[in-house]
């Protein structure tokens, strides 16, 4: 599994450095593309939380050729990890790098949840 670097500090809290900034940027770019939410999310939504390249070109509506393209393009951006199994390559997505993308873009710390009391209130 390969080691999760943290985003960049918080986005609202203060001024990013030109590092930061890219390394935002580049992990939004990668985000910003309505076929790679849709195959981010489809992957997500998998039992195992994974899925083969020759699962995602029917729910995509593209060809393999396309499809891999663009979790190419997420895998590199630290979205998705993969491996390699006989001739297929299996996704996942890495949820640490996308809460480190949360985290960069929230505007205050997540609140935690209060527990719910006896009779479900709070």
């Amino acid at each position: 599994m390969p080691k999760v670097v943290p985003c960049c500090p918080p986005v609202l809290s203060g001024s990013l450095d030109e590092s930061d900034a890219e390394a935002l940027a580049s992990s939004l770019k990668a985000l910003a593309d309505p076929v790679r939410l849709r195959l981010l999310s489809f992957i997500a939504a998998q039992p195992d939380r994974e899925a083969c390249v020759c699962h995602l070109t029917q729910p995509a509506g593209l060809s393999q050729p396309t499809v891999s393209h663009h979790l190419q393009v997420l895998h590199r951006a630290g979205l998705l990890e993969r491996e390699k199994r006989g001739a297929w390559v299996y996704y996942r997505a890495v949820p640490a790098r996308l809460e480190a993308i949360r985290a960069a873009l929230a505007t205050r710390p997540p609140r935690k949840r209060a527990r719910a009391a006896v009779g479900g209130r709070v």
